[in-house]
């Protein structure tokens, strides 16, 4: 694979237990200046970095003595608030020791799934770039709850990917790869070096989403990839545990590549491939999904159920009726008036509803389709 100073950008993901010692509660900070020296050469060599950091309710639960195991919800939010504050001064510190500055900034799931705090968000991380700035991101697990979360940097790191136009994304973990199966439970599993295609037999190698066998757990790994390789970024998996982790990829460390799309997709329909909670469904029959790969807008008339709670303008599946998803899109209607236009021929729309309507449910400009990585859009 290419040597990651080839990549105009590039993202780090660093899973919370590689740069904290759970042992101790302490960060490990000799581990931390050698990956800052790694970011030291990528920056040397033109690319710009942004990293994804774990570790703050790692850090917060020590430092507010809280018992090992799982915390209730109020716990985990105080805890990321304590953290935060050990956390960023330890990132500045490390970067400004190599001359460089860092910024910081709390991302939260909505933040990435409305556009408008979406492309706020982007700008941000952009204007730090151009700066000369390292972002340092992490989500903002103070304020988040159970429902309205990532719950790990993986997918949100993969969002900051596409969100920051990216080129790689890099996941540091405790493991150095994708395999067959858990290399923990199977001492005969089978290291996959490069993945081209995310097929259902991929999907099934990351195992349930609860569970792990790295930090994160590969299945939202997995999904990760998904994210980034349809926003045309390429993604790589691999051990962090080393000192020198990213010199260790360069230099041939065992790791997984996950080969970015080639389809040339707009920034919009990258976000929109990227969500990760639709507020609701539409059901449509067979011949509407004949029509959606043939590259039409989908129609009320193809409809044949709604679901959820959606407004205008909010992310929704798109489902056949034996409920395969078959893609995502920004629906032009809230829930009521869809129910009440489904099956309907567009020139009766404004006679139920009383009002002009826009003839397309979702118009095609606003959906992405499933293919067999994911949701991708074949803007070619």
């Amino acid at each position: 694979m290419a040597k990651l100073s080839s990549y105009k950008r590039v993202v780090i993901k660093i899973g919370s237990g590689l740069l904290v010692d759970y042992a101790t509660g302490e960060l490990r900070i000799k581990w931390l200046a050698t990956l800052v020296d790694d970011i030291v050469a990528l920056r040397q060599a033109g690319c710009d970095v942004v990293i994804v950091s774990s570790g703050a309710i790692a850090l917060g639960r020590r430092i507010l003595g809280l018992d090992d195991g799982p915390l209730k919800l109020e716990k985990s939010q105080a805890a990321a608030s304590v953290g935060q504050i050990a956390l960023a001064p330890a990132w500045g510190k490390a970067l400004s020791a190599r001359d460089l500055t860092a910024g910081q900034i709390l991302l939260t799931l909505s933040d990435t799934e409305i556009r408008r705090r979406y492309l706020n968000a982007r700008a941000t991380i952009s204007t730090l770039l151009k700066l000369g700035a390292v972002p340092i991101i992490n989500e903002n697990d103070a304020v988040t709850t159970m429902e309205i979360r990532y719950g790990d940097n993986d997918r949100l790191a993969a969002r900051v990917a596409t969100m920051a136009s990216a080129n790689c994304l890099i996941l540091l973990s405790d493991i150095d790869g994708l395999y067959d199966k858990s290399p923990i439970e199977n001492p005969d599993a089978k290291h996959i070096p490069v993945v081209d295609v995310i097929t259902p037999e991929i999907e099934a190698m990351g195992g349930a989403p609860d569970t792990s066998y790295g930090s994160g757990g590969m299945a939202t790994k997995i999904d990760a990839a998904r994210i980034a390789v349809n926003g045309g970024t390429s993604m790589v998996i691999a051990s962090g545990e080393r000192m020198s982790p990213l010199s260790a990829i360069d230099n041939g460390a065992r790791c997984t590549w996950f080969h970015a799309s080639d389809k040339q997709v707009a920034e919009r329909k990258k976000w929109i491939s990227g969500h990760l909670k639709p507020e609701g469904a539409l059901t449509v029959d067979e011949g509407a999904i004949e029509a959606l790969q043939g590259g039409n807008s989908l129609l009320p008339a193809g409809v044949t159920k709604v679901s959820g709670a959606f407004e205008l303008g909010d992310t929704v599946l798109i489902e056949n009726a034996e409920g395969v998803k078959i893609g995502l899109g920004l629906v032009a209607y809230d829930i009521d008036d869809a129910r009440r236009i489904i099956g309907q021929h567009t020139s009766k729309i404004e006679s139920i509803l009383g009002h002009p309507g826009r003839s397309a449910m979702v118009h095609r400009d606003d959906m992405v389709l499933r293919d067999a990585s994911g949701y991708s859009a074949n803007d070619e």
